[in-house]
């Protein structure tokens, strides 16, 4: 799977910074995790150069500090949560966006005004649609197909400025076209961000949302927008810079969002020793990276910490901790299985499984085939 065809999520990836300020801790016990615990060590191996996250166009991921601190991973007693799985999150389309067809290694895609096509390695089957519709792009991403891989863009009718704009659930932002084949959004997010956007309205209070590898803030306006207060966390300025164009596209500079460039581990590490809490959780770590001090990230050695930090900054009323994987020769069964032991003794339910995009046709509006695009796994309290 792509590491999320991914966009260049920043590696070393800054916290994600609220819209809402500064975050106050929310009162209440936290359950006391017993036992022996696991040391989980900085990884002391580099990525090779250009395996950025898919996604970052030489943005750095999420990292942990080479020389930081052996942190140690609890082990958690009590009662495993319930499970639902295998659980399939379906996105058929938005406003400004459908999957029009796939097939032989290549997605065409609707983006706002643009036809665009790209590599896809989980389009196994032929195309659907005459040569002449995919043919017809305004962008095409060549050049290195690998996940990782750099490129460029080949604008078949007329050259097209870097940007375009775009909105998704009523968040606006723009659509980009960078050298690593993403622009600027993962539409299959579409069901974690619906979900999300009706817990933070029927909450029936203000609730805070920490989104960590924030990447261009998407899913931080959707939620401020909602009515959360947001820690929109990235790690790379440049995606940080990004954002906040995003933000003013939309005319929401007032929104309650805190926008933090950090390395992602660094902060939610800080947020337990302040006693920070929140109550919906969302991240989306690429496979590997380096942060800007020289921080290592490895999704395999480092995500069971990231996890187990993040259960701890989880309010007492908390509403759900998602995860979401690209890129990476796992099942959803494993991700599965370190949330069920990450939240043991918090109750609740933990549904895991992939994020689909369902092809549309020319109109949108024609279902067909479903293209995987990525693992998840959702812990929710009831």
């Amino acid at each position: 799977m792509k590491d999320k065809d991914r966009r260049p999520k920043g590696k070393g990836t800054p916290p994600a910074a609220s819209r809402s300020g500064q975050n106050r801790s929310l009162s209440g016990p936290k359950d006391k995790p017993s036992g022996p615990r696991q040391v989980a060590r900085p990884s002391s191996s580099r990525p090779t150069p250009g395996a950025r996250a898919e996604k970052a166009e030489a943005w750095p991921a999420a990292s942990v500090e080479a020389a930081a601190p052996v942190a140690a991973v609890r082990i958690r007693t009590g009662e495993k949560p319930a499970e639902r799985i295998p659980v399939i999150l379906e996105t058929t389309g938005a406003r400004d966006y459908h999957l029009i067809d796939s097939g032989d290694g290549l997605k065409l895609e609707q983006y706002g005004s643009y036809r665009i096509v790209r590599p896809e390695a989980q389009a196994l089957w032929p195309k659907a649609l005459p040569v002449h519709v995919w043919e017809n792009a305004d962008a095409v991403f060549t050049g290195d197909t690998d996940e990782d891989g750099m490129g460029r863009w080949r604008f078949p009718k007329d050259m097209l400025g870097e940007t375009w704009p775009m909105q998704i659930l009523d968040a606006d932002f723009f659509g980009r076209f960078t050298s690593f084949r993403h622009v600027g959004v993962f539409p299959e997010q579409l069901a974690h961000w619906s979900w999300m956007k009706e817990r933070i309205e029927t909450a029936g209070r203000p609730l805070k949302v920490l989104n960590l590898f924030g990447y261009t803030g998407v899913a931080s306006l959707i939620a401020a927008r909602a009515g959360a207060e947001v820690t929109h966390v990235d790690a790379s300025k440049k995606a940080i810079g990004w954002a906040r164009e995003n933000q003013a596209l939309g005319r929401g500079e007032k929104l309650p969002i805190r926008w933090i460039c950090e390395d992602a581990m660094k902060f939610i590490q800080r947020e337990e020793r302040r006693g920070s809490r929140y109550d919906i959780i969302l991240t989306d770590p690429p496979k590997f990276g380096r942060g800007p001090n020289g921080e290592v990230w490895h999704l395999f050695e480092h995500l069971a910490l990231m996890l187990d930090i993040c259960r701890e900054i989880l309010s007492e009323d908390a509403r759900g901790l998602v995860l979401t994987a690209y890129s990476i020769r796992a099942s959803f069964y494993s991700i599965h299985e370190l949330m069920r032991e990450t939240m043991r003794g918090r109750g609740g339910a933990v549904e895991s499984g992939e994020l689909i995009l369902r092809e549309g046709g020319l109109s949108g509006k024609e279902p067909a085939r479903a293209l995987s695009t990525s693992l998840f796994s959702r812990w929710v309290p009831k």
